[in-house]
């Protein structure tokens, strides 16, 4: 019988080939990088249900009399209500438009195509927001004035949400929100106030 031929049984060991450790400045920026996106999506997107934390200190407004006729300056302690208490004074449209920042749909709120004369209050705290004077048809479907009835009542922050800048416009006393303000209005002020009519009651005047 003839010999089988002998295999190679030979192991060669393969080293390892090193771990390459990111250097401390890599890690660093890397780290960096991390902490700015989740911080950007962060500021983007607002927390669910949390409670605005309005400072409790007083705040002057001018106040008009049931004829609409300003009487005057006055400071008064800002209304400051939990939800649970906003949401028994108010409808849960109102609620969710004033205290949460919504939006009505268009059309849907019932002084948009309001004529009348007289003025617009705020549906949380009774502050006068708008007089008809300065009302106009904007086509928006929401009540759209050209001023507020006093710069005193109202108060005008930034607001980045949705993506876009805006300008939006809140009720001094109370804190509520009304609505946002763009600059393609008539004149003779060239803004446009597009409110929600949630957000506000309508009294007539003589």
């Amino acid at each position: 019988m003839e010999n089988s031929p002998q295999k190679n049984t030979e192991i060669r060991t393969v080293e390892p080939e090193p771990i390459q450790m990111p250097s401390r400045r890599a890690f660093l920026a890397s780290a960096a990088s991390i902490c700015g996106v989740g911080a950007f999506w962060a500021f983007r997107l607002p927390l669910p249900n949390v409670e605005a934390s309005a400072s409790p200190g007083p705040v002057t407004i001018v106040q008009f009399s049931a004829e609409g006729k300003p009487i005057g300056k006055v400071t008064v302690p800002r209304v400051i209500k939990s939800d649970a208490e906003w949401k028994q004074q108010l409808s849960p449209v109102s609620f969710q438009v004033t205290r949460k920042a919504g939006t009505e749909r268009a059309y849907t709120g019932s002084t948009w195509n309001n004529h009348d004369h007289g003025i617009y209050r705020c549906i949380c705290c009774d502050n006068a927001l708008f007089s008809s004077e300065t009302k106009f048809e904007s086509g928006t479907g929401w009540p759209s004035f050209w001023q507020p009835i006093a710069k005193e009542n109202v108060v005008e922050t930034s607001d980045g949400t949705l993506g876009m800048l805006r300008t939006e416009v809140k009720c001094r006393e109370c804190d509520g929100h009304l609505g946002h303000v763009f600059d393609d209005g008539p004149r003779p002020t060239g803004l446009r106030y597009c409110m929600n009519a949630a957000a506000m009651r309508f009294v007539r005047t003589k």
